[in-house]
């Protein structure tokens, strides 16, 4: 709520997130805001773990403290990423967000290594834990301006499509955890007369050693190009097969450059007897509406096919059935024949999911094997897909 009404009041036209300019004046809001709270946070837990001499409560403090270089990290990401495009870089830098979060995650882990030299050391040579009323509200009060953190960080992250916000959010809820675990040590230590105070600060580090790993892990898949969610395959695939006079669409490729900047690419499918100049408007028509109701920067190749030639119809059925026999998530795509005096040549392309793994001979040989017993001389020229998506109207509507 509170970020909420500073954007309303600090940020000029703050409801057009599409804005480069007014997402990252949320980022710089939301990275200052995090950095007055950590700050705040490190210094009244400093204080508390020094009179309680508490190591589990100054790691906590410490945490805090590399917390708020988190926020500056992301100050320094949001500015660099909003950057626009340049000749050495047409898409633009958005990515460096993602850069900013393995440096943020590097920084957790550092920390989580050293908690947890510090916290064995604690073991080994224990001192005595003076209970303190101060520290206990002072950790509480930490647990709820953390989850405030994470709810803030967690919205804006996934609206502003923030890698460098989420990645706060999680390091946010780990904190969440680790300060519970120093506050349930602080309570039950004085009660059974022994010091938890270094077992739970080796717990609080592999709160922020999970947390510093999964920040990499994202950040990682994001910048090696992960495969698009399901939902945003089907959208598409809905909406250019929704068009008349589309049969069909294939090769679907997406490219993600950060935030509010994707591209994408497809084949789609078109009678060949319908004039190539109304099938060229279509396929703008199509683009343009990825463009002005998606944001997404679409291209398209158009296909024509032979959709009156009984053989070919015949032979593309047969062909579609044969590989679904082998395996029922198989598809094809660019089917045609050439005929020849001696063989007929059917080319076409098949699509093998990464999960499928089966090699393409074993799947040629398994295809080979039942076009042959066709009791015709067919060759099979076959071009196999790895990694992309393939649908028609026929087979939709069979799923």
């Amino acid at each position: 709520m509170m970020i909420a009404l500073l954007a309303k009041k600090m940020i000029p036209d703050h409801e057009n997130i599409e804005n480069e300019k007014v997402r990252r004046a949320y980022g710089n809001l939301t990275s200052t805001v995090g950095i007055a709270n950590n700050i705040l946070l490190f210094v009244f837990k400093f204080i508390a773990g020094t009179l309680a001499h508490s190591v589990s409560i100054t790691a906590d403090a410490i945490n805090n403290l590399s917390d708020a270089g988190s926020s500056v990290i992301s100050l320094i990401s949001f500015k660099l990423s909003s950057k626009p495009a340049d000749e050495k870089h047409p898409f633009g830098h958005a990515r460096y967000e993602c850069i900013a979060s393995m440096v943020v995650a590097c920084l957790i882990l550092l920390l989580g290594f050293e908690l947890i030299k510090t916290s064995l050391d604690k073991i080994l040579h224990p001192e005595a834990v003076v209970f303190s009323w101060l520290s206990l509200v002072i950790l509480v009060f930490s647990i709820s301006v953390k989850l405030w953190m994470y709810s803030y960080n967690k919205k804006y992250g996934r609206l502003l499509q923030s890698s460098i916000m989420e990645a706060t959010a999680a390091d946010s809820i780990s904190d969440v955890m680790a300060t519970g675990a120093v506050l349930l040590s602080s309570i039950i230590s004085p009660l059974i007369h022994f010091n938890l105070d270094g077992y739970m600060g080796i717990i609080v580090a592999f709160f922020i050693l999970f947390a510093g790993t999964g920040i990499i892990k994202q950040a990682l898949d994001e910048l090696l190009g992960q495969a698009p969610s399901e939902d945003l395959v089907e959208k598409i695939q809905q909406k250019i097969m929704s068009y008349e006079g589309v049969l069909g669409m294939h090769d679907l490729m997406i490219h993600d450059y950060g935030s509010h900047n994707t591209f994408a690419s497809a084949h789609v499918e078109v009678d060949c007897k319908v004039d190539v100049l109304k099938s060229h408007d279509m396929i703008d028509n199509i683009e343009r509406d990825f463009k002005d109701n998606m944001g997404l920067e679409m291209v398209l190749h158009m296909d024509p096919i032979n959709i009156d030639d009984p053989l070919t119809n015949e032979l593309r059925d047969y062909i579609r059935t044969s590989v679904k026999e082998i395996h029922e998530d198989l598809t094809i795509h660019d089917f045609r024949i050439v005929p020849g005096e001696t063989h007929t040549n059917l080319i076409f392309d098949v699509v093998v999911p990464f999960h499928v793994k089966m090699s393409n001979q074993t799947i040629l040989d398994m295809l080979s094997e039942k076009v042959s017993a066709k009791g015709h001389t067919y060759y099979l020229v076959v071009t196999f897909d790895r990694a992309y998506t393939s649908q028609s109207k026929t087979e939709a509507a069979q799923e």
